[in-house]
């Protein structure tokens, strides 16, 4: 697979087999219970779990952003994250090499994360929420994921509409992109967003044609973990979507994925494992029908 260099607070570190994220929520709402944590001792043992079973990245939010979610004020998002942010970075102490992300669309709070020592920022809105957020990202040099979302996390189910949603999401990104390296951003990664502002068939659909993002040169972070673009095709809920999440993420790895932000980190990095054993020199590049 091609391999991604990120610069993490000065230091460079390579991507040359995928990457698991793992999400730990502050929230009472957030779609999947089994990934909230109400106390800092639950946060600091769901962290020291993860990072025991592989996690390089720990995807910490205080916003829920599933669909219809309530509305959070930005001191009671960064009231939650100041609280328990010590307790998992004294849980990552003893593995190095791993690195903490905040999940949030405000640049308040990125900024006052970054001070305390978290390094990266993952944003679903790709700073259309809140456009102070590049300039907080250029400021650290911190690692940004930008995300596709179309709405917001209270509106984007409501009817959303593409032309061609892979085109027009690879669009998207090659939009704002040389807006980031114009400003100093380099280490980038992108998320297609599924679930956010997309149809099941939109979802599927992107699954199909992940490989056509590979075209924009960065890594691409997938996070389909128990959703339900899973469960509603299969009739069922978050609490029983595991192992379709297992079978999309091999569909994921194959298109070109490098990071896996997930709630079931072992069972990620085992199909990580058999993806390796499948393809050891990595999956061809295949242009999508309409690049051809």
């Amino acid at each position: 697979m091609t391999e991604f260099m990120l610069n993490v607070q000065g230091t460079i570190h390579t991507i040359s087999t995928p990457w698991v994220m793992g999400i730990i929520n502050f929230t009472p709402d957030s779609f999947y219970a089994g990934s909230r944590a109400d106390t800092t001792e639950a946060a600091a043992a769901k962290a020291r779990k993860m990072l025991e079973e592989g996690a390089r990245i720990l995807d910490l939010g205080a916003y829920s952003s599933r669909p219809g979610a309530d509305h959070v004020t930005e001191d009671e998002e960064w009231a939650r994250l100041k609280a328990v942010l010590p307790f998992v970075q004294a849980a990552m102490a003893e593995f190095p090499e791993t690195f903490i992300s905040i999940d949030t669309f405000r640049s308040g709070v990125a900024q006052k994360a970054l001070e305390a020592g978290a390094h990266m920022i993952n944003d679903i809105s790709g700073g259309k929420l809140d456009p102070k957020m590049y300039e907080v990202v250029a400021a650290h040099r911190c690692p940004y994921i930008m995300m596709h979302m179309q709405g917001t996390p209270q509106d984007m189910q409501n009817n959303p509409t593409y032309n061609h949603v892979t085109q027009d999401i690879v669009k998207f990104f090659s939009e704002q992109l040389p807006k980031l390296h114009a400003m100093g951003i380099h280490d980038t990664i992108v998320d297609v967003g599924f679930g956010f502002g997309k149809t099941l068939k939109h979802n599927y659909q992107l699954l199909r044609e992940l490989h056509a993002f590979q075209l924009l040169g960065r890594p691409i972070l997938t996070g389909i973990s128990r959703k339900s673009m899973i469960y509603k095709a299969l009739n069922s809920d978050a609490e029983h979507s595991l192992n379709g999440t297992t079978a999309l993420h091999m569909a994921a790895l194959v298109g070109g994925s490098q990071i896996l932000r997930v709630h079931d980190v072992k069972e990620a990095l085992e199909t990580i494992t058999l993806f390796i054993h499948l393809y050891p020199e990595g999956v061809p590049h295949l242009l999508p029908s309409w690049e051809r």
